[in-house]
């Protein structure tokens, strides 16, 4: 990547380029690491010890995995799409071009504001992994200061420098997550040392002690907003695919990396999570589930086991991993904003995309927003502050999804009504359309869920009735009146006709597939030995 004074002036706008100014410089390590470790952060490794005080082990089984069902229709149908079409807003230019304008301007803004907040508030979770080994002793300003100034230089790079830092903070997360589940096996059976819990055969004692679900049917929808947020960046793949080398044979197969991601890394981790820490642990209860590390029950394990040294491992794994998040909202905010302003819906300068690929202005902004994190080091007034931010990005991801799958169903329904085949297609989501009915089923029960919880919070609300105040319901559903008025602004400002089926337009800006390579990728693959279809099929 370049950083001489020329790489920095714009690059000239070309029929080549029209749909997609960015370089194509992601490799398929990349993707596939994106795919499968890119999104893994505090919400698995943190917010999952709220989640199981408030729900159970049972409830965080279950609710993770109706999330990683949605998600994996969700990818498919993405990376279907962003397949055929290399635009460089990803989903949200598919929402415009086959939903509605108006919808798709307000998933834009919706998505952006979801990266804005999340970027602050990963930097103060990655100051706060710090305190576990300073007690305090340091003012964290210092070190949200060390992070801002690493995620800008990374950043400097470009989509090669997002996809590489990608790439091995994901093989560390992965590997930390396999390292626990050998060690959950070992100390389940009762093989940890003499001086710890886990001495002796532990099995399944706190199911059978305990129970699976706590607080009833409050607590288990009340851990779908934890779960939520876990897999929330998960989308970014399609955002990646528009800047990666060979697309063709490189997305499908990162597409198939979720479901691995879901159930090995996932629901099994959790699984052992279960059945290691009790849900009445009084080391699971923090001021914000998301920014206390040292509340996270993959450290609370290695700590009780008496392992030497494993808290700290994981310590650091947890920081690296919200530092790798923060990127991925700098990476996934600032080509959101330019798509925006490329369609008109955010001022012009935004657009500016450098000779090098870099969305300057738009990665700008998105960074300078990180210098919010300083109003965590004030406790009080940083976690009020904190608490609305989150509370424009608690929903958002689920409003990414749906529309996602509801773009799916309405491209294919144009593909087939305008006489395409599937045939014509490079790759197709694994349950088809269908799958897509299923997510977009899947994140309304989901939605109406998290709404129930915010108007029924756990343990009732700060009056002593079952119902929550208005500040506690706006502090869970926030980003739902957000995108109705972004709705409304982006009708009122465009005044878009209603897109029928018939007026979606299916042909223009797609992606020039090399059929020849494409075949002689499926006559490889259909002439395998019986092992190998298996290894093409899952990975």
């Amino acid at each position: 990547m370049g950083m001489t004074g020329d790489s920095f002036k714009r690059r000239e706008a070309t029929d080549a380029n029209r749909h997609n100014k960015y370089n194509q410089t992601m490799k398929g390590r990349h993707l596939h690491m994106i795919a499968i470790g890119g999104s893994i952060g505090a919400g698995l490794f943190v917010g999952t010890g709220s989640a199981l005080r408030r729900g159970g082990p049972a409830s965080l089984v279950i609710d993770y995995s109706i999330i990683g069902v949605m998600m994996f229709n969700v990818v498919f149908a993405l990376g279907e799409m962003a397949l055929m079409y290399p635009v460089s807003g990803g989903f949200y230019v598919l929402v415009t071009r086959f939903v509605d304008p108006s919808w798709g301007f307000a998933m834009g803004w919706n998505y952006l504001l979801q990266w804005l907040f999340i970027l602050p508030f990963e930097i103060v979770v990655a100051s706060f992994t710090i305190n576990y080994w300073t007690d305090g002793s340091i003012n964290p300003a210092i070190f949200m200061a060390i992070f801002i100034v690493a995620l800008t230089l990374i950043s400097c790079f470009g989509a090669l420098g997002y996809a590489e830092e990608e790439f091995w903070s994901s093989f560390l997360k992965l590997s930390a997550i396999v390292t626990f589940l050998v060690i959950g096996v070992v100390l389940v059976c009762g093989g940890g040392p003499e001086e710890g819990r886990y001495n002796e055969f532990w099995g399944n004692r706190y199911f059978v002690e305990q129970g699976g679900f706590r607080n009833g049917f409050q607590g288990f929808c009340s851990v779908f907003v934890t779960a939520a947020f876990a897999f929330a960046g998960t989308e970014l793949i399609g955002l990646a695919a528009s800047e990666s080398k060979s697309p063709l044979t490189t997305l499908p197969s990162a597409c198939k990396q979720v479901f691995w991601r879901v159930t090995l890394f996932y629901i099994l981790s959790l699984t052992f999570v279960g059945l290691l820490i009790s849900a009445d642990d009084e080391s699971l209860i923090g001021a914000n589930p998301f920014a206390n590390s040292q509340a996270s029950p993959f450290v609370l394990v290695g700590k009780y086991a008496a392992l030497w040294g494993y808290d700290h491992f994981f310590n650091v794994v947890i920081m690296i991993s919200v530092v790798s998040i923060g990127l991925s909202g700098v990476y996934g905010g600032s080509r959101t904003l330019t798509a925006l302003a490329e369609q008109g819906y955010a001022p012009k300068f935004f657009d500016y995309v450098d000779k090098t690929g870099r969305p300057l202005y738009s990665t700008i902004l998105i960074l300078s927003m990180g210098f919010l994190a300083f109003a965590g080091v004030d406790q009080v007034a940083g976690l009020e502050l904190f608490d609305w931010l989150l509370a424009l990005s608690g929903l958002a991801a689920l409003f990414t999804w749906g529309s996602i799958c509801l773009a799916h169903i309405r491209f294919r329904m144009a593909w087939k009504r305008q006489g395409h085949t599937l045939d014509e297609l490079p790759f197709t989501a694994a349950l088809g359309v269908g799958g897509s009915y299923l997510g977009l089923g899947l994140c309304i029960l989901v939605f109406i869920a998290q709404m129930y919880v915010a108007i029924c919070p756990v343990g009732g609300g700060p009056d002593g009735s079952i119902y929550n105040d208005a500040e506690g319901f706006f502090k869970t559903c926030l980003a739902f009146p957000v995108v109705l008025v972004f709705w409304v602004v982006g009708y009122i400002w465009k005044r878009p006709e209603f897109l029928t089926i018939d007026k979606i337009d299916v042909d223009s800006g797609r992606r020039e597939i090399d059929w020849e390579l494409h075949r002689s990728i499926q006559q490889k693959r259909a002439n395998a030995n019986i092992f190998m279809k298996v290894i093409y099929k899952l990975f």
